[in-house]
């Protein structure tokens, strides 16, 4: 047994390395609630992850010491896929060292995109660190919603190529976390991982911070003059990637502005992707420019100023292999800022959305833009959605369940038990447990003879 001075000196002496390619930290908002979920607990955390702009090389920000590297440059090809990957994990390596020097790791976590960190997670064994695969996205599944089944002898052998990554990530993992029962089964059955090493962590909003707020100026509206104070607002948020679909807000702009003639309604889309220039650049094109807003790369002020005062989120990624079984964080964005959303019908936003969203067929812009439409002209559905979707963020979807389910995987792995907390003295009586609880309740009160 475990006693809370022991189990206070174990998580004191882990000091974990999480390792993302894909944002730079604190910007990745899983990573960041995974961090701060780690030092909250006791563990020492250092980060190793691309600068953003601005970014100095070296920061600690709320406990965690984070290790940055000049992100590589734009790739475009397989060659340059190539070089990025090389460029990042050489990066990556070299700073994993000076890690170790300031302190030694005892647990790495990688984070994918791209598959490719298992082979220094196996140099590490070497010294007694164990590695954890923390799967956001199922890159086999990603190049098949992006190009399709291949054809071509290149197309195959790099398909093959990012199934064996994969492989030689589950196989060098301890423990993986996935972000869904989707990803779970995956790497249960793909991956030939123990299901009892696979723990589901979703991407949940800390629903705490992430809440609706009121307008520093509220609109004004000339008395009598009948007009609305503004339009109503769609918004986007998220990656602008080929896979992203959000192409389809353009096109859904478009029939409602010029075909519908509709001149209450405006979007924003706050993001950014290999696809934002050629978005910017379509808008344009089809005369949008003074109804549709980018705003690029969006911090947290930004994305609580505009979903709070939005109508509508729009979930806009189309059925595919990875989309179809992927947690979208917009979907639960939208939700945790009490925002209805309309969306193509995939099996994970579903299980996200439940009945607090409205779904369409993937691709069908008109039903997509006949669904915007009903909520905008519907104020009382609009309010009904909005209630259900924050009611489900906060007592569902909330990073706190996520967050205990998180910190678990690295207490097992330390052999640190998982303890009640006790107040002045007195043990919590373990509610989790019937048989314990219906002891105390037995026991509580006069002893019987």
């Amino acid at each position: 047994m475990v006693n809370a001075a022991q189990e206070k000196l174990a998580v004191a002496t882990a000091h974990v390395l999480i390792i993302v390619q894909n944002l730079p930290v604190p910007l990745d908002r899983r990573v960041w609630l995974e961090c701060q979920a780690l030092v909250a607990r006791g563990y020492e955390v250092s980060v190793i992850c691309p600068k953003g702009p601005g970014d100095p090389g070296r920061q600690q920000l709320s406990g965690v010491r984070i290790y940055k590297y000049r992100p590589a440059p734009q790739a475009s090809g397989v060659l340059g896929y190539l070089l990025e990957f090389v460029y990042c994990w050489i990066r990556t390596a070299l700073l994993a060292n000076r890690v170790w020097r300031d302190r030694p790791f005892s647990i790495m976590q990688a984070c994918n995109p791209p598959d490719t960190y298992w082979l220094l997670a196996r140099i590490w064994r070497r010294r007694g660190v164990r590695f954890v695969f923390d799967q956001h996205d199922l890159n086999p599944e990603l190049f098949l919603s992006r190009f399709g089944t291949p054809t071509s002898l290149s197309g195959r052998a790099q398909l093959a190529a990012l199934r064996w990554l994969e492989k030689q990530t589950y196989a060098a993992a301890d423990r993986v976390i996935s972000t869904n029962e989707s990803y779970r089964k995956v790497a249960i059955t793909r991956g030939g991982m123990d299901p009892d090493a696979v723990t589901v962590v979703r991407s949940g909003p800390d629903t705490s911070v992430m809440r609706p707020v009121r307008p520093h100026e509220p609109a004004e509206v000339a008395p009598g003059s009948g007009e609305k104070s503004r339009r109503h607002t769609l918004a986007y948020l998220g990656i602008m990637g080929p896979q992203d679909g959000v192409d389809t807000v353009l096109e859904v702009m478009e029939e409602l502005v010029h075909r519908r003639g509709r001149t209450d309604v405006d979007a924003v889309l706050m993001g950014f992707g290999d696809c934002l220039e050629d978005l910017k650049r379509r808008c344009t094109e089809l005369g949008l420019d003074d109804v549709v807003t980018f705003t690029g790369r969006a911090g947290s002020a930004l994305i609580a100023k505009h979903l709070s005062s939005a109508a509508i989120g729009l979930c806009p990624d189309l059925k595919t292999p990875l989309n179809d079984v992927s947690t979208m964080n917009k979907t639960m964005e939208y939700m945790a800022y009490a925002l209805p959303s309309v969306s193509f019908d995939l099996v994970e936003t579903r299980v996200s959305a439940e009945d607090s969203a409205l779904f369409v067929p993937s691709g069908d812009v008109a039903a997509f833009t006949d669904a915007v439409e009903t909520l905008l002209d519907d104020p009382e559905l609009r309010v009904e959605l909005a209630l259900r979707a924050r009611e489900r963020a906060a007592k569902v979807l909330d990073w706190g369940p996520q967050s205990a389910a998180y910190v678990s995987v690295y207490d097992s792995m330390c052999a640190i038990q998982q303890t009640t907390t006790a107040v002045d003295g007195f043990e919590y009586v373990d509610l989790d447990d019937p048989d314990a609880l219906r002891q105390f309740v037995l026991t509580r009160g006069p002893l019987t003879t």
